[in-house]
């Protein structure tokens, strides 16, 4: 009656599912990680834009500048005259 308890494809199905529980086990410990990283990275308090743009506004501002100032050498590199 024990034989079918040391049989072979017994030992692999058992062997498999370790091997899946400790694969299983990682990845969820990864994702738990990753989720503890990106909450970190939510709480804390976003760097200011180059220049001190203290409010949203004024980073809105900033931006649109940065933005024109690519189209106008954009122009320049594909030799449009503005």
């Amino acid at each position: 009656m024990a034989d079918w308890l040391l049989s072979e494809h017994v030992v692999i199905a058992v062997a498999a599912l370790t091997g899946l529980l400790i694969v299983v086990n990682a990845a969820l410990r990864g994702w738990q990680g990753w989720l503890a990283l990106k909450e970190r990275e939510l709480e804390r308090p976003r760097p200011e834009i180059e220049g001190g743009a203290g409010g949203t506004g004024a980073a809105r501002i900033e931006l649109a500048d940065l933005k024109e100032r690519i189209r106008k050498l954009e122009a320049i590199a594909s030799g449009v005259d503005l």
